[in-house]
């Protein structure tokens, strides 16, 4: 028989992985819609005070997925939930959209975070023709337009569209990396390994992506938590 109550991670997080968002795991609770209140309450007691040493004592985004709450029965769960484990609920992220908006929204203030003590900002769209370079890694608070390039000896972190040229470890540092929360450049360089996009754009899906360079070929990839954690400036 399936558990009325079950915990569980998103694409964009996970519940047993130590991964950053602003500092706090996202937990999703799935619940299930035909058991009464009170005895559910009871079954996510009973879940999460069975599992208070697997999940320590982590920073958390809440969310509850399955049925519909009132807000009376959210503060019981989330009482709940604290009495019962040693978690500390950041907030309650409502659905989907607003979920995903905290994800990227934290997302930012990570690659941020990690920037402040080793790179720079460069605040504004890079235009057609614009030429940037930068002897750090860089963080750029805009759009990187085609026929735009960014030069950088570490890594480049762009919130928002690259469009242009890239050139990341301009040092030679092979194991720099780009981000950038649309990803469609003309050409991306990083340390001597060059690649070029197609003469035809295709539409892609936009979502957070990084480059990086491995056995000669640069990769590209959607960003997760658990990249995230991996990577350093």
């Amino acid at each position: 028989m399936n558990h009325p109550v079950i915990i569980k991670g998103t694409k964009s997080g996970i519940i047993v992985h130590p991964a950053f968002v602003a500092n706090a795991h996202e937990f999703i609770v799935h619940l299930k819609e035909e058991l009464p209140f009170e005895e559910l309450k009871e079954k996510v007691c009973e879940k999460f005070k069975s599992s208070a040493d697997f999940l320590g004592d982590a920073q958390i985004a809440l969310s509850f997925e399955g049925r519909k709450l009132s807000d009376e029965e959210q503060l019981e769960l989330v009482d709940c939930i604290t009495e019962n484990s040693n978690l500390e609920i950041v907030c309650v992220i409502d659905d989907n959209a607003e979920r995903e908006a905290y994800f990227s929204r934290t997302l930012e203030e990570k690659l941020m975070a990690m920037n402040t003590n080793t790179g720079q900002f460069y605040k504004g769209t890079l235009r057609s023709g614009q030429v940037i370079e930068f002897d750090t890694s860089v963080v750029i608070l805009g759009d990187v337009n085609a026929g735009a390039q960014i030069v950088s000896t570490g890594n480049v972190i762009v919130l928002g569209k690259l469009l242009g040229n890239v050139y990341a470890g301009a040092s030679g540092r092979d194991n720099s990396f780009v981000v950038a929360l649309q990803m469609n450049p003309t050409q991306i360089r990083i340390g001597d390994v060059i690649a070029r996009s197609p003469d035809e754009k295709q539409k892609t899906k936009v979502e957070t992506k990084i480059a990086f360079s491995q056995n000669g070929n640069i990769y590209i990839e959607p960003l997760d938590r658990d990249i995230l954690n991996d990577i350093s400036l």
